[in-house]
């Protein structure tokens, strides 16, 4: 078992790793906390000193492009599923339904983890019995998550350390719960701050074996192990390293311009009077002076005192058109949805449609393989428990993932689609028709039902035979003709 100096040392090691810290990165810019909120304005006085600028405008805005690319990605993996985790066999997939695909809280716990392992390049899935005493499944912030293997090159984890903030006492301090999991046991700690690592007497029951159960009547208390560490990891990437690595810097630089062009419309938005013969401004008097009342002094000239108006062209096209090439860099190398380039769907067509959600796709698809892995390791579990529950004789070969995705379309394109092929249909029938005369029933009865997409062989026994039908048709035909000829008696 790990003593508590070592779990310290693993826990201040993890911390500086570099994966660890890109996930810190990402959180902070899923949450809109972007490196321009701390940007600040520098400049050299007279006496070549460099000091802060409090006097110019410092417009600090964020623009959560990362968020939008994640959430895009989640969705739009999720979207149009009405259950992911299929079987061919009836009953176990009605047992899998109860856990997974039409479980509301498996599906929002999958969403998390999805979206955390964008965010922060790995997430984690742990299990757990619920009140019911089935598995359930739970999303764990991997950046409180650390593996602990006997030797780098082990594939699985001797142990996992999983830490968490509980609360903020009186005296500002943090309360951090610390949880080490082996296979068969927890064990509980707590830390205050930066103090010492303490066992958490909190825990009646420390350490405490992966499942507690009690019996109604019976004051007993049962445990079982689940054999394993029950934590599931999702990867981004074989690093591990947040999707935010590829685009940060050009959302930096979006944000440094959209910022920039703010500054310069809120200091320079009004026109500058230039009083001439009125001494007296220092460097920092006349840069106040610009940026609230609009007026500077200068030495007078030949021409003697006057008044002049200047205004200030900001070059605000430039600044525009890279604003609009990193937006396009973004979502492309960010492998995003741009919808902007979609607005008009009226005039959009479904290839153009289709080709706009390429990036997308593929992303969602190199992200699909890994979360199949998950799903394949959480199925071994709950197949384990339907089969000890209920006595079966599953096996994971039984399950298969399916991925659906919903996808914008053009409806006005798809409307006309429906109307060609509705009428093409309507041609070919009434072809066939007007050939009945020289193809027997069995013949023209095939051939209608191969257009509507109706099997034959189910309706053939309740079709009239052909005088019948011949009966029925000239009675039709009759009761048309009357309908007819009393309609035009009216109208006389």
């Amino acid at each position: 078992m790990l003593s508590v100096e070592e779990i310290k040392s693993l826990m201040d090691a993890d911390a500086k790793t570099e994966k660890k810290k890109w996930a810190k990165i990402g959180q902070r810019y899923y949450d809109g906390d972007h490196d321009i909120r701390k940007y600040r304005i520098f400049y050299y006085n007279a006496d070549g000193e460099l000091k802060e600028d409090t006097m110019r405008t410092n417009v600090k805005i964020p623009h959560p492009f990362f968020a939008e690319l994640t959430d895009q990605a989640t969705q739009y993996i999720l979207s149009g599923n009405e259950g992911i985790i299929k079987s061919n066999l009836p009953e176990l997939q009605s047992e899998l339904d109860g856990y997974f695909n039409k479980n509301n809280d498996f599906l929002s716990e999958l969403s998390e983890v999805i979206t955390g392992c964008a965010t922060k390049g790995f997430e984690y899935m742990y299990a757990y019995k619920n009140e019911k005493g089935k598995t359930s499944f739970q999303c764990a912030d991997s950046i409180g998550i650390i593996e602990v293997r006997a030797e780098e090159t082990d594939d699985n984890a001797e142990y996992i350390i999983y830490w968490y903030i509980d609360r903020i006492d009186k005296d500002h301090e943090a309360i951090k719960r610390i949880e080490v999991w082996d296979k068969e046991k927890t064990y509980y700690y707590v830390q205050k701050g930066t103090g010492e690592i303490k066992a958490d007497d909190s825990k009646k029951i420390n350490p405490r074996p992966h499942i507690l159960f009690q019996d109604e009547g019976d004051e007993a208390i049962y445990f079982e192990e689940y054999g394993f560490i029950p934590f599931f990891r999702l990867d981004n990437n074989k690093k591990q390293v947040s999707a935010l690595k590829t685009v940060k810097d050009l959302i930096d630089d979006y944000d440094m311009m959209a910022s920039g062009l703010s500054n310069n419309l809120i200091d320079f938005d009004m026109p500058v009077y230039v009083v001439k013969g009125f001494e007296g401004d220092n460097l920092d008097e006349l840069q106040q002076n610009i940026k609230t009342k609009k007026i500077i002094g200068m030495e007078a000239t030949d021409q003697g005192a006057g008044l002049e108006v200047h205004t200030i062209e900001i070059p605000h096209e430039a600044r525009k058109e890279k604003l609009e090439l990193d937006e396009k860099n973004i979502y492309r190398f960010g492998m995003g949805l741009n919808t902007s380039g979609l607005k008009d769907t009226n005039a959009t067509t479904n290839i153009a449609i289709k080709a706009a959600y390429s990036l997308l796709d593929l992303k969602a698809s190199k992200l699909e393989t890994n979360i199949k892995k998950l799903l394949r390791s959480l199925c071994e579990v709950v197949i384990q428990e339907i089969n000890e529950l209920n006595g079966t004789d599953y096996r994971i070969e039984d399950v298969y993932y399916e991925f659906l995705h919903e996808v914008m379309s053009n409806s006005q394109e798809n409307a006309q689609i429906e109307l060609t092929k509705a009428q093409a249909q309507q041609t070919k029938i009434t072809t066939l028709l007007n050939l009945a005369a020289r193809l027997d029933n069995d013949t023209l009865m095939k051939a209608v039902c191969d257009e509507l997409d109706i099997d034959y062989e189910d309706i053939k026994d309740k079709l009239p035979d052909p005088q019948e039908a011949e009966g029925i048709l000239q009675n039709a035909q009759r009761a048309l003709n009357d309908a007819s000829l009393e309609g035009g008696l009216l109208d006389e």
